[in-house]
């Protein structure tokens, strides 16, 4: 028999379920924990998850180059735009709402619902026999859609470590890239040989198999009970998604009927929808705040330095990446005279830099298991990117104009994917899925942002151009349609089309310009963002239960949850001296909260009900008062 030597660990490691609290007999019952699961197991998860973010983003920029076939069919070209904005509503009202519901209704059970909304509304837009059911089914899509790239995350994190998540996410955030850079160019390949319809129905079989593959293979389990359906209905922010769709919907109108339909503001369809979305604003704050048991805003999270720098970077990031996206092919179109699919195409580098670019973050913050640097370094190359296209005239160099927008994709990549992490390592592991969907709601709301606002300055300053340079008897309806099309420009005598492309490039530089800024902001918002090392990103499978704490502990350890040392204890910077950031939110001792409103700690046998433990997003302060006011 061979004796220990000074290599040995002290103390052996056990199962990840064992640590956690849980008995050998439980564990093997019950099923594995995450981090448990063999290599087959999480790659199968890894392979359904990825296959449904690559359909979620394709779908975001799909309609973009369906826009003409669609408006032909229908012969509704004015309301063609809200192809693409309702997807996005949907994505920012709803993503937030899955990180709760990973805790309610299980990894598997959230994930499969996002999947299940997304190939429905899919094949809804497939069989649409009108405009008005079209973005219906798109709305109700992106109801799946950013769930979909939500949940993804959150499950990535459960199976890897903190280190080993930045390299996971690289690549994830390549199937995510490939189907944004993919989305315009393939959707105008099928459209024309196949008519756009089919550049929906041709999801459903990648739908399946990604339902499939989750089915068979996402049943890990972690510590806590279940509770009965309406228990975890009851728990659903129906208010706070309600209340933030209202605010975002009212903005979208007020820009479009004010900017994009040029109404006066004394109209009813401009002053109305305005005044609307700072109700429903006010609404969703009051939700959030005193109302919702379990907010899709933490308001806990409000009130740290870090998650609202990560959330502001998140938003203005955003931005600047749905500008360019939405307006930059317009250039080439209206500016050079290109086709449709030329233009489009000058979007593909913009997919291949945001691959390379995850791949580069995820690999550099595994090896060294750091992010700030790499943030500062290449956080600028986004910024000098818009400088490039803000510059781009008709006579410059092709070089400019096909590579103007690499250092776009490839430094915002490294950003959203450096942002993620850090917000994640300065939350306890107890507030993660919370803290997922914090951060994509921002996100969420910026991508809207850059469309809307980006084109209600696009629409009023082109309209102001316009009515400079053109002064014909039928001026107004000459304007009006070299607004609301774009393919028009390249077929207008030499001197209406030179005044058009004028003015097309000077209301599309302004868009850029604004890209820039907000680019530059973004900057500015992470440089407070310490630096962390990832190292403490181990799960916790190499000890026994960590003990009760005492009385004046103010963070409880629960002995059914999985802790990782310097996420949620080490509330120290590298330096020595006390973090500014306290991880963790003030508590009474665990014996007195009311266990029955810790939503994540729900689980079932057979695994379909697979949470974290804690989660709450409600700080657990604020759920013992009122545990002591049910008493």
């Amino acid at each position: 028999m061979t004796g220990a030597t000074e290599r040995d660990p002290l103390l052996q490691s056990v199962p990840q379920s064992t640590a956690n609290g849980l008995s050998a007999e439980a564990h093997e019952k019950q099923g594995p924990g995450p981090r448990d699961i063999s290599k087959s197991t999480r790659y199968g998860i890894l392979a359904g998850i990825w296959a449904a973010t690559f359909l979620s983003s394709l779908n975001t920029t799909l309609v973009a180059t369906l826009l003409p076939g669609i408006s032909s069919d229908f012969q509704k070209s004015q309301q063609a735009s809200w192809l693409g904005t309702a997807y996005l509503l949907a994505t920012c009202t709803f993503t937030p709402l899955y990180g709760r519901l990973c805790n309610v209704l299980g990894r598997r059970g959230a994930n499969q619902t996002a999947v299940l909304f997304a190939a429905l509304g899919t094949a809804a837009c497939g069989f649409s026999t009108n405009m008005e059911t079209l973005i219906a089914a798109r709305f109700l899509a992106g109801i799946g859609g950013g769930g979909i790239f939500t949940t993804a995350t959150i499950i990535t994190s459960d199976m890897y470590s903190l280190r080993s998540r930045g390299l996971t996410q690289g690549v994830a955030a390549v199937f995510n890239s490939a189907g944004m850079g993919l989305g315009g160019p393939l959707g105008g390949w099928i459209a024309d040989q196949y008519g756009w319809r089919w550049a929906f129905l041709i999801q459903l079989p990648l739908f399946v198999v990604s339902f499939f593959l989750t089915s068979i293979n996402l049943k890990y389990v972690t510590p806590g009970k279940g509770k009965s359906t309406k228990e975890v209905l009851k728990r659903i922010d129906y208010g706070g998604s309600l209340t933030l769709m209202g605010t975002v919907l009212s903005f979208l109108i007020f820009l479009s009927t004010r900017f994009g339909e040029e109404y006066p503001w004394s109209h009813v369809y401009v002053y109305l929808p305005f005044a609307l979305s700072f109700v429903f604003l006010i609404a969703f704050i009051l939700v959030e705040l005193f109302i919702a048991p379990e907010p899709v805003l933490a308001p806990f999270l409000l009130r740290k330095k870090i998650p609202v720098l990560v959330g502001v970077s998140n938003f203005l990031v955003a931005t600047c990446n749905f500008t360019i996206m939405y307006n930059y092919p317009t250039w080439f179109q209206t500016v050079l005279l290109t086709s449709a699919s030329k233009a489009g195409a000058h979007l593909i580098p913009n997919g291949v830099s945001i691959s390379m670019g995850s791949l580069f973050a995820g690999w550099i913050m595994h090896k060294t298991g750091r992010y700030k640097t790499l943030n500062l370094v290449f956080g600028v190359f986004p910024f000098i990117s818009t400088l490039l296209i803000v510059t781009m005239k008709e006579t410059s160099h092709p070089i400019q104009q096909w590579l103007a927008i690499l250092p776009l994709g490839f430094g915002n990549a490294i950003v959203l994917q450096t942002m993620l992490i850090a917000l994640l390592a300065h939350l306890p592991s107890s507030a993660m899925a919370v803290g997922t969907g914090f951060g994509q709601l921002f996100r969420g709301v910026g991508q809207v942002g850059g469309v809307a606002i980006s084109s209600a300055i696009f629409q009023s300053i082109l309209n102001t151009e316009l009515h400079r340079r053109i002064q014909d008897e039928n001026a107004e309806e000459i304007i009006s349609k070299i607004r609301h099309s774009a393919t028009l420009v390249a077929k207008l005598p030499p001197d209406l089309q030179r005044h058009a492309r004028d003015s097309y490039a000077i209301a599309l530089r302004a868009v850029f310009i604004m890209a820039s800024v907000a680019t530059f902001l973004a900057y500015l918002a992470r440089l407070p963002i310490p630096d962390k090392s990832l190292d403490s990103g181990k799960p916790a499978v190499e000890g026994p239960p960590l003990p009760e704490p005492p009385l004046e502990t103010t963070a409880p350890i629960n002995p059914l949850e999985e802790t990782e040392p310097d996420e949620e204890e080490n509330n120290e910077d590298d330096s020595g001296h006390p973090s500014e950031e306290e991880d963790v939110v003030p508590t009474r001792p665990p014996m007195l909260v009311k266990r029955t409103r810790r939503l994540s700690t729900y689980e079932s046998a057979d695994g379909t009900l697979d949470l974290e433990s804690g989660g709450s997003a409600r700080p657990k302060s604020y759920l013992s008062t009122l545990s002591g006011r049910s008493r």
